[in-house]
């Protein structure tokens, strides 16, 4: 009886706990009743569904599949996830997300309720779903609202910026998305906004950036802002040219993508120079918009801008129209040479003084001749203001007096069509390169394998890059010989640039270089001398049309070397090279350099390079280069071939 006892009150007691913790959750549940159970159906429909598998979803949380066999997001900031396995649990994440869309609590980096937070999510799970507004209401996001209303979508437009050598973050160009508007003009499409993805860099120290944009130390935003500012920044301050490529987006397409940008501004993503760059994340914005694209997948360990341009090129049906907006300093050059030497005269003289425009010989030229030299005189004076807003004040009297005697002559402008001088990127070779070679060294024959992983040297063909700037990066050169049956790394190249800039009456910019490497020294010497070097320069260069188009240059160069080559182990010292690059045919070029260089610091030598190299594109991806050199009283010859992909 005792024991009958002791289990009544145990069960007792069980049930009172139990009506209790039932109490409880019921009291501090976010939920009613009726939104649970609508929202336990909700998660059960998409379960059976499997929509946390899909495609779609994937994209809008930017998962990829990670080494364990899961997934990742690589979205980092963590207001970003509604769940706190959001980041690696598509399916945790999903049921979170219906979960908040019945809530007005504030969430994400923007803090606003799910459903205008993440509207994206909101649509996609709504049209899967169906949901019930009766049981789900719909939430009125004001703020989105504002911000598509003033951007008033109509169309979408990829934007490829081209290369700017001299700030490390755009050395290998930029892409941006425009949303045109309704109603827009060819005129007026600078008014629409553009979206932008970019690290948030808190250096101006170039070696800095270059080291922490490689290894994702900055953290990147998307922005909107209003194109015009972006043209300012690129065409008009850095001499960059733009490729605008309108998009076959309908205006369903182009909604889903805004509201994806308008989500992602509830994170950051670890910015990485060269994967997770402005290039790879702008494809992942037109995944969204069609989902069929699949942009993102082709790029594993390196995203060049100008490689997603060309991939989005070759989609089908994808760009509908391909516009050319050339930058203030390539419109000036190219008006430069429709002048005679008489008007050049007059255009050298109105660019520091207005006097000229007194003078006889400028009233003798007819009315067409003298708009077409104010325009030209003004252009170049906008052009000052704009690179050095510091004179802005100190030009605008003379620019109003330009515009002043323009505006007396009472004609329109004669429009003047820019052609561009590297054609659009997507017309160039493919970045990667492998190269087959055989050669001589001395009286020694040889072979060598080589791979680039990117990007463009001076010999390459130029169409769609700048034609006097290379960029190689991750090179590596692998050679046997054959009499000594040896095999060596002859160089591999960390990093090496070289940017020409002709000096003319326009413009005075320094020519640079820089290069990274470790390479094979003094072969005959030694068998197996190696040295890591890191060399760099700053000079001029000249440019010329004479029979054939060439380029001349000049460095002062600092040399600094260590390896088993040298006694004690390094030297360091400085010279300097000359060289002539000229373009022979549109397929053929040459180039001819010569370099000494002194080292007084660690083992006392000098060092006497020539170089001759010859490259003929075969086709746009296909060339065969001839190198003939001599260092340290060896000569040697190398015939490759060399394939771009």
């Amino acid at each position: 009886m005792a024991d009958t006892r002791i289990v009544s009150a145990i069960l007792f007691l069980a049930v009172a706990w139990g009506g209790a913790f039932v109490d409880m959750a019921a009291a501090t549940s976010p939920l009613p009743p009726d939104q649970q159970t609508y929202l336990a159906e909700l998660q059960s429909q998409a379960r059976q569904k499997q929509l946390a598998a899909g495609r779609d979803w994937h994209l809008l949380l930017h998962y990829k599949p990670n080494l364990l066999g899961g997934v990742m997001s690589q979205a980092d900031g963590a207001a970003f996830f509604l769940s706190p396995e959001g980041k690696t649990n598509p399916q945790a994440e999903l049921d979170a997300a219906l979960e908040q869309f019945f809530t007005d609590e504030p969430v994400g980096r923007t803090a606003q309720q799910a459903q205008c937070a993440f509207p994206d999510r909101y649509q996609w799970l709504k049209q899967q779903l169906a949901f019930d507004h009766t049981r789900l209401p719909e939430r009125k996001c004001e703020r989105l609202e504002r911000w598509l209303d003033e951007i008033n979508p109509a169309s979408a437009t990829l934007i490829f910026a081209s290369a700017y050598m001299n700030n490390p973050s755009s050395m290998f160009g930029h892409t941006l998305i425009r949303i045109d508007q309704r109603g827009q003009t060819p005129q007026t499409r600078i008014l629409a906004y553009v979206i932008n993805y970019a690290a948030d860099a808190d250096t101006d120290n170039a070696a800095l950036y270059a080291v922490r944009g490689v290894f994702g130390s900055f953290k990147g935003y998307f922005s909107t802002m209003p194109y015009y500012i972006k043209i300012q920044e690129y065409s008009d301050m850095e001499n960059r040219d733009l490729w605008e490529y309108r998009l076959n987006f309908d205006e369903a397409r182009i909604r889903r993508l805004l509201l994806h940008a308008w989500a992602l501004g509830n994170t950051y993503f670890d910015y990485y120079y060269f994967k997770e760059n402005c290039a790879y994340h702008l494809l992942s914005l037109l995944e969204i918009a069609d989902p069929t694209l699949h942009l993102t997948d082709h790029f594993h360990v390196w995203t060049l801008p100008v490689d997603t341009v060309r991939l989005v090129a070759a989609q089908p049906g994808l760009v509908t129209d391909v516009a050319y907006r050339p930058s203030g300093f390539n419109k000036i050059l190219h008006k430069l040479t429709l002048l005679d030497p008489q008007e050049r005269r007059l255009f050298n003289q109105l660019r520091h003084d207005t006097a000229p425009l007194q003078s006889e010989t400028f009233r003798q030229l007819s009315t067409p001749q003298q708009a077409a030299l104010l325009d030209l005189a003004s252009d170049y004076v906008q052009y000052q203001q704009a690179g050095d807003p510091a004179r802005h004040t100190s030009l605008a009297p003379r620019l109003q007096t330009l515009l002043a005697a323009r505006s007396a002559l009472k004609i329109p402008s004669e429009a003047v069509e820019i052609p561009s001088p590297t054609g659009p990127p997507e017309a160039g070779h493919t970045t990667i390169r492998a190269g087959v070679a055989t050669g001589l060294l001395d009286s020694e024959f040889f072979e060598e394998l080589a791979i680039r992983a990117g990007y463009h040297d001076l010999l390459d063909d130029a169409r769609g890059y700048l034609p006097t700037a290379q960029i190689e990066a991750l090179s590596l050169r692998l050679r046997h010989y054959n009499t000594t049956d040896r095999n060596r790394v002859k160089e591999f190249i960390l990093l090496r640039i070289r940017s020409l800039s002709p000096i003319n009456e326009l413009s005075t910019m320094p020519s640079w270089k820089i290069n990274a490497s470790f390479e094979a020294v003094k072969e005959h010497a030694c068998g197996n001398c190696n040295a890591v070097n890191f060399n760099t320069g700053a000079g001029a260069a000249l440019e010329a049309d004479v029979i054939v188009h060439h380029v001349v240059y000049a460095f002062a160069e600092a040399d600094a070397s260590a390896g088993n080559a040298f006694d004690p182990g390094y030297r360091i010292g400085g010279g300097g090279t000359i060289g002539l690059l000229t373009d022979l045919a549109p397929w053929w070029k040459m180039q001819l350099s010569a370099t000494y260089l002194s080292f007084p610091l660690g083992e006392r030598s000098s060092d006497f390079r020539s170089l001759f190299e010859q490259q003929l594109t075969l086709t746009t991806n296909l060339a065969l280069r001839l190198d003939l050199n001599r260092r340290d009283a060896q000569d040697e010859a190398m015939l490759t071939l060399q394939y771009y992909f």
